[in-house]
């Protein structure tokens, strides 16, 4: 009985869409929060198999050195790259191995990514904080820049600073993505994450 194969279902949890703002504008829009971006991929086998075809192991090489069995798996990478998964099927009753019966491409590249990192979101006046654009990215851009307000009348940019802040309060502190394209480019995204500022320490 021949094989009748195909992946049912390819689900990527890509979770971090945003919304577009204006011109790079990080003052006078409400930036969204960053969203943690999984790497996660759900595939599903079962309901694509011949029940005639007798017992078979569905053998999932995830392209990432990883290899998992059974007609349903979930992964999680741990890079943003382009990955190959190839299903492999193997006749348990002749050990046969039937290679390749579907390979299907992966690519978490292609996708906006909006996040940052804050050394701590509770510091102290004066105390250095470090912030980190980690992978954003505007595929469908180019120029790509990261912008930084640090809501307290201070502005950087570079995908990776650090600040310190003057005085004590709750920061609403934003990072942006501008780029320019000859394709569908958004004039910018930004998100945004509360830094409290604590007084500084008495001697």
């Amino acid at each position: 009985m021949r094989l009748l194969l195909s992946v049912a279902v390819l689900l990527f949890n890509f979770w971090q869409k945003a919304h577009a703002q204006v011109a790079g504008d990080t003052v006078s829009v409400m930036c969204p929060p960053p969203r943690v971006v999984e790497l996660c991929v759900d595939l599903d086998a079962s309901a694509s198999v011949d029940a005639a075809a007798g017992p078979l192991t569905f053998r999932w090489l995830m392209g990432d050195g990883t290899t998992l069995t059974g007609p349903v798996v979930s992964h999680c990478y741990t890079a943003r790259r382009r990955y190959t998964v190839q299903l492999d099927v193997v006749d348990d009753k002749t050990g046969e191995v039937r290679e390749a019966e579907k390979v299907i491409p992966v690519d978490f590249t292609q996708e906006v990514v909006l996040n940052f990192t804050a050394g701590s979101d509770t510091i102290r006046v004066g105390q250095t904080v470090i912030f980190d654009a980690v992978d954003s990215q505007l595929p469908l851009c180019e120029n790509v820049v990261v912008l930084w307000d640090f809501r307290d009348g201070i502005v950087g940019n570079g995908r990776r600073v650090q600040h310190a802040f003057r005085r004590p309060g709750q920061y609403a502190v934003r990072m942006a993505l501008r780029g320019n394209g000859p394709d569908d480019c958004p004039s910018s995204h930004c998100v945004g994450r509360v830094i409290t500022v604590l007084p500084a320490k008495t001697p």
